[in-house]
């Protein structure tokens, strides 16, 4: 058996953006050379002495997170055949179509069947129509009861969807951030609606880390480089060490986890970096393990035991013959 592991470093410079003050307090500057990690498993055909030296890591110390892509938009029909179409107003904030809520409905069912449903601490979302719609349909409660006691986490046709409300009982949290938005400026679909609008047609998820009603990051003639998106898309990552969660779904888009996935895994096999960045379809999902190589997390393991209760003599084998050869060199 061999672990692969994808490391990267981003060191304090990697963190310069145009981006405004609202993304840049979202999470505290990292320290030096923070490194996270993505894990793959895989299976050796032979136990031969060439295989890699297998790579261990504290379990308290990785996050699973699942990274899902928003389903089918309004924009993606038309923007698939012509790029220059998400320059359309029409797009603004672009809504599910009636195919990306099969392609919702198809993903819960994996979710519930594989038993992802129950392991998921967190869902974290980016604060676009198409992205809340995708994320309350798939890890929202099973149906909507007029229970007064339970606040929906999606009204009735919310977003022109023609669906009934979602429920949010037994679901997970869910909580929106502004980092893992979609690459930002100059496409009307990726500029969002006020929150005050996100409120009122998704009740109970929670937008309180979003520090302006108003959307101040998209800009209408500037667009982000690939390169401030995939700084960004680190320092979400770094971020994740702050929260107590160790499985989190992150519902997102292509352009987020495209640019920040490509920054990854340089020191594995080039097949295996492939795999990382290749582009996500609408509505897929893949699952990978984060690690903390630089301590930046803080929380103590809820599995390790320390042994030795009671307290009582228990010298490894290896302690206990060297103590023998000292007291026999000292005899002779």
């Amino acid at each position: 058996m061999s672990i692969t592991t994808i490391s990267f470093n981003f060191p304090s410079h990697c963190f310069s953006s145009s981006s405004s003050s609202a993304l840049r307090s979202f999470s505290a500057t990292p320290p030096p050379l923070s490194s996270l990690c993505f894990s793959s498993l895989s299976i050796s055909s032979d136990m031969d002495s060439t295989a890699p030296t297998p790579s261990l890591f504290p379990l308290h110390r990785c996050k699973t997170i699942h990274l899902v892509r928003h389903a089918q938009g309004i924009h993606n029909v038309e923007g698939d055949k012509n790029y220059k179409a998400y320059l359309n107003p029409d797009f603004f904030d672009a809504q599910l179509t009636p195919l990306g809520w099969q392609q919702v409905d198809n993903l819960r069912k994996h979710v519930h069947s594989s038993g992802l449903y129950k392991k998921i601490d967190l869902v974290i979302v980016s604060p676009l129509l198409r992205t809340l719609q995708t994320a309350v349909g798939v890890f929202g409660g099973e149906g909507y009861t007029d229970r007064m006691d339970i606040v929906p986490l999606m009204a009735a046709n919310a977003g022109n969807s023609e669906r009934p409300a979602i429920s949010s009982l037994d679901a997970p949290p869910i909580l929106a951030v502004e980092p893992c938005r979609e690459h930002l400026g100059v496409h009307p679909c990726d500029k969002r609606r006020s929150i005050s609008e996100y409120q009122y047609l998704f009740p109970a998820v929670d937008f309180s880390l979003i520090e302006s009603d108003e959307d101040v990051l998209w800009n209408a003639t500037v667009r982000e480089t690939k390169e401030e998106v995939a700084a960004r898309g680190l320092k979400f990552l770094n971020w994740l060490w702050t929260r107590q969660e160790k499985e989190i779904a992150i519902v997102t888009h292509s352009g987020f986890l495209f640019h920040t996935l490509k920054v990854c895994g340089d020191d594995c096999h080039p097949l295996v970096k492939k795999e990382i960045g290749k582009h996500f379809a609408n509505c897929e999902l893949r699952s990978m393990v984060i690690i903390d190589k630089s301590m930046a997390g803080s929380d103590p393991s809820t599995t390790n035991y320390p042994g030795k209760i009671p307290s009582g003599l228990d010298h490894p084998s290896d302690a206990a013959d060297d103590k023998n050869l000292e007291n026999g060199s000292s005899n002779s």
